[in-house]
C-alpha cells in the first residue's frame, strides 16, 4: 500500500482496516437496530447525534458558523445523503438481507457516471461498458429468490445509491467547504430531515428497546459516522484515492460475512453471481478514465458520501467526483 505523505505505514493500515471493517459492518448494524427502532427513527438519532458532536467540536476549533447559502447547500446534500440514501437504506433492510443491501449499494459509482452524463460529462468506453456490465449483475441478482420476494425493498436499495450519487456529484458542482463545522451540517440538516419524515410517518421511540437495538444505534452514529469517517480522511491525506476507495470492493464482502455468521442471513446463488459483477463493474467505471484521464479525488463513498475531511488542517475535502 502506497502512501503519498509521510505516516506510519502500521497507521495506514489500521485506518484501512478500520473503514472496511466498520463500514462494512453498518449495514449488519442497521439490520440489529430496526428489531427495535423504526427505520428512520434510527437515522434521525445516529445523524443528529454525529452532526451534533462535529459542530460542538468545529466551534470549540474556533470555527464559524455556516453562512445561509452554505446552510442551504448543506439542506440539499444533507437530504440526498441522509433521507434518500440512508433513509431508504434502512427500509430496504427490513425486507433485504444486509449483504445484498450492500451489494446493491455499492452500485453507486455506476449511478454517479450516469448523473455526471446528464450535467454534461463524457463518458469513455470504459464506464459505458461498466454501466452496461452493472446493470446485468443487477438483472442476474433478480433471478434469485430474495430480491424477487421483497418487491418494495429491492426497488429501495436501489433508489438508496441514486440519492448518494446524485449528492456526491452536486456537492463536486457546489463545492461545500472543507471542515468538521460543513460535515456537521449536512449530518444536522440531514438527521433533521429524516426526524421530520420519522414524525409524519408516526415513528415512535419504542418504550422498552433492547440493550441489543440501543448498542446498535450507538454504533452506527459512533463508529460509523464519527471513528469510520476520521479514519477515510486520514487515508484520503496519505494513500492514494485508488487505495482508499478500494474499501468499496470489501465492504459487501464484510457485510456479507456478518450478516450469514451473526445473523442468519442466506446468499443464493444468483444473488452471489449477479453481486460479483455488480463489483467488477463497480471496478471498471473507477478506472473509466484510463491513464490519460485526471485522477480521482474520490469516486465511491459508502456511509456518508462527499462529506469533507473533519480535520481542519488535512488535505483536501472528501469528495465523490466522476470524471
Amino acid at each position: 500500500m502506497t502512501t503519498t505523505a509521510q505516516a506510519p505505514r502500521a497507521l495506514v493500515l489500521a485506518s484501512y482496516a478500520a473503514v472496511c471493517s466498520i463500514w462494512g459492518s453498518t449495514y449488519f448494524a442497521i439490520r440489529v437496530a430496526l428489531v427495535d427502532f423504526p427505520p428512520f427513527l434510527i437515522g434521525a438519532l445516529r445523524f443528529l447525534a454525529a452532526g451534533t458532536l462535529l459542530v460542538t467540536y468545529a466551534r470549540l476549533r474556533g470555527h464559524r458558523w455556516p453562512s445561509a447559502a452554505e446552510c442551504a447547500t448543506s439542506a440539499l446534500l444533507g437530504a440526498l445523503f441522509f433521507v434518500v440514501g440512508n433513509g431508504l437504506l434502512n427500509v430496504a433492510e427490513q425486507s433485504v438481507s444486509s449483504g445484498l443491501c450492500a451489494v446493491l449499494v455499492a452500485t453507486m459509482p455506476l449511478w454517479a457516471t450516469v448523473f455526471a452524463r446528464l450535467f454534461g460529462e463524457a463518458v469513455s468506453k470504459r464506464e459505458a461498458m461498466g454501466l452496461g456490465l452493472g446493470l446485468l449483475g443487477v438483472l442476474v441478482m433478480n433471478f434469485g429468490g430474495e430480491l424477487r420476494s421483497s418487491g418494495r425493498g429491492a426497488v429501495l436499495a436501489l433508489l438508496a445509491p441514486m440519492g448518494w450519487a446524485l449528492g456526491s456529484v452536486l456537492a463536486k458542482r457546489l463545492r461545500p467547504a472543507s471542515g468538521p463545522m460543513t460535515a456537521g451540517s449536512q449530518m444536522l440538516a440531514g438527521g433533521a430531515a429524516v426526524l421530520v419524515i420519522s414524525q409524519v410517518l408516526g415513528e415512535r421511540v419504542p418504550a422498552a428497546p433492547s440493550w441489543r437495538g440501543v448498542a446498535a444505534v450507538v454504533y452506527l452514529a459512533v463508529m460509523g459516522s464519527l471513528v469510520g469517517f476520521t479514519a477515510y480522511a486520514f487515508l484520503l491525506r496519505h494513500t492514494r484515492a485508488a487505495v482508499a476507495t478500494s474499501y468499496a470492493y470489501v465492504n459487501p464482502v464484510v457485510a456479507i460475512f456478518l450478516g450469514i455468521a451473526l445473523g442468519g442471513e442466506r446468499l443464493d446463488a444468483a444473488s452471489a453471481v449477479g453481486g460479483l459483477v455488480v463489483l467488477a463493474a463497480v471496478l471498471l467505471v473507477s478506472r473509466g478514465k484510463g491513464p490519460r484521464g485526471r485522477s480521482a479525488e474520490l469516486r465511491v463513498s459508502s456511509s456518508t458520501p462527499s462529506l469533507p475531511d473533519i480535520f481542519p488542517n488535512g488535505g483536501g475535502s472528501i469528495r465523490a467526483s466522476v470524471k
